[in-house]
């Protein structure tokens, strides 16, 4: 699964992993977050993301 990172914090969104926290368990792909969410950690936007795995 496609993992993608906060430029400015530098978080990592695992799929394999989720988001919990915020009601997305594992096995939540990034493409399937809402374009709302937020990066847990510092706010940055979810369109500011840049994915790190292919």
């Amino acid at each position: 699964m496609k993992r993608y990172k906060c430029p400015t914090c530098n978080y990592i969104y695992d799929p394999e992993t989720g988001d919990p926290d915020a009601g997305f368990p594992p096995g939540t792909a990034f493409e399937d977050l809402p374009d709302d969410w937020v990066c847990p950690d510092c706010g940055e936007a979810k369109s500011e993301f840049e994915l790190i795995d292919e």
